[in-house]
């Protein structure tokens, strides 16, 4: 039977989801090509689409269409040959109406204050980070989080405010299992860091010229498909998805880092071919909940699977080495650029950290988010805070705002509840990774073979194919048929150590 209902609701999310790539596309060239004069008209075209998109996501127009569309699905009948079908059908209203209603609970004016409060936030941020100083960007990030406050207690009377921000990149996400995977972390690794041989960092560099190369070369090695991902540059790197066919990510160059537009790439490019990897056939034009990320979690899991277990690699070295030596790298063999890439070494900037040190910037973030948000902690008390929470669980502190608190953009667009994701995905990568080397052999192996393409159709096949169906929790269970666990990922570091040593 036709599903007209069904259908006017597709057509309906397919409007909706083309204003939002609008959106994108607009994020896309103030991160990379817009004037810095253009910043206030960017502001205002924003704010416009925030609002609109708004108001079509909490319309009475769009509540009946769920409606209409749920009733119809109950009318089918149901027999094994389409249960399956009509279950993803399920899932897609019940996120639907999950969508609807947060949006239909906040007040337009909030939402417009936001949009201007983000379009401004990253203004003052990049001014205030050129500048080395946060009271610059203070006032902006004060409204920034007062706006986000009230943002959580209109949406939500069930969880915390810190939970209730966390749950668009974290679906079901709570403090107590967060603690619980973090707590861990936050005890062993400052142990393991104490144990680690402090070797001298080679000292080498390349043009930005042959950086963008090897990048480029990075990408042709994975099978990226050059109609289909472009590469820019921005401030900070970042991955984004403009329609079903258009799939962007950017890098950065940073000077007397050779290795970090390197690292950028492959980890931008583990964000792309997941979100390449998420099915098509439960939606149209990308529009439906189930052709959407599961989390920003398991997002992050396979951009860190691309960046850490592939390009840190022993194997992937030995492949790439005479690459390097042809950009103009003077280190003498692989083995010495596979040190350079894994040099284990406590730093101030996150981006830049190695596997091991990686997670205490990420659970600094994370403690002061909480406080910021639900303890009261005064926005103007930041950089003390962070330089503080630094020299406690990293034995180092920042000499400036630039290199401590206003490193990352986050904060500046008011995305408060991202940061645990980063880690996250550490701990997610770490256990899919082993589950993965049962089911297809040694990753190290599959590298030297040259074998990307088995590996990203496992994943597609593991990993990407459920897209919003299930919680970053059961997507783990479903592939590893364990619950989540911090100790893969413990486990692997020990290794990588114990490689060192």
């Amino acid at each position: 039977m036709a599903v007209t209902h069904w259908n006017k609701l597709g057509a309906y999310l397919k409007e909706t989801q083309i204003l939002g790539s609008i959106q994108n596309t607009l994020y896309w060239d103030q991160n990379t090509g817009m004037p810095k004069k253009g910043a206030s008209w960017r502001s205002e075209q924003l704010t416009y689409i925030a609002k609109v998109l708004h108001e079509r996501n909490s319309s009475e127009e769009f509540s009946n269409l769920i409606q209409s569309a749920k009733n119809e699905l109950s009318d089918i009948e149901r027999n094994s040959d389409n249960q399956l079908f009509i279950k993803d059908k399920e899932r897609n209203i019940s996120l639907l109406l999950k969508e609807f209603n947060k949006e239909r609970n906040l007040d337009p004016q909030l939402v417009e204050s936001l949009a201007k409060a983000k379009s401004k936030g990253y203004e003052s941020w990049q001014e205030a980070k050129e500048k080395s100083d946060f009271k610059i960007f203070l006032p902006f990030f004060e409204d920034l989080v007062k706006l986000r406050i009230e943002e959580a207690k209109q949406i939500s009377i069930q969880c915390s405010p810190w939970e209730t921000l966390a749950q668009p990149f974290e679906p079901e996400l709570n403090l107590k299992w967060l603690y619980k995977i973090f707590q861990p972390l936050k005890e062993t690794i400052p142990g393991l860091i104490r144990t680690i041989n402090k070797s001298q960092k080679n000292h080498w560099n390349l043009s930005p010229e042959s950086q963008k190369n090897l990048c480029s070369k990075l990408l042709d090695e994975f099978g990226r498909d050059i109609d289909l991902v472009v590469v820019g540059q921005s401030p900070h790197p970042f991955s984004i998805t403009l329609g079903p066919n258009d799939f962007r990510i950017t890098t950065r160059i940073v000077e007397g880092e050779p290795l970090s537009s390197f690292l950028a790439t492959a980890h931008e490019w583990g964000h792309s071919i997941y979100e390449q990897g998420l099915p098509s056939q439960s939606h149209q034009w990308f529009a439906w909940p189930l052709g959407q990320a599961t989390s920003m979690g398991i997002h992050e899991s396979q951009s860190l699977f691309w960046e850490n277990r592939i390009v840190k690699s022993k194997s992937f070295s030995k492949r790439f080495f005479k690459k390097f030596v042809s950009a103009g790298c003077s280190l003498n063999n692989y083995l010495e650029l596979w040190k350079s890439i894994n040099h284990l070494e406590a730093g101030l900037n996150r981006v830049e950290a190695d596997e091991l040190t990686y997670g205490l910037h990420i659970l600094i973030r994370t403690e002061l988010e909480i406080d910021l948000i639900e303890r009261g902690l005064p926005a103007e008390d930041i950089p003390t805070e962070w330089n503080k929470r630094y020299d406690e669980l990293l034995g180092i502190k920042p000499s400036n705002d630039s290199e401590g608190c206003l490193q990352d953009v986050h904060w500046s667009e008011g995305a408060f509840g991202y940061f645990p994701s980063y880690l996250l995905g550490h701990v997610i990568s770490a256990q899919i990774s082993n589950q993965m080397e049962r089911d297809i052999g040694l990753i190290e192996n599959l590298i030297e073979n040259g074998e990307y393409q088995k590996i990203i159709f496992w994943l597609k096949n593991n990993v990407h194919k459920y897209g919003r169906s299930v919680n970053c929790m059961e997507l783990v269970r479903a592939v590893t048929n364990e619950e989540l666990s911090p100790n893969y990922f413990i486990n692997h570091l020990r290794s990588k150590i114990n490689d060192f040593c």
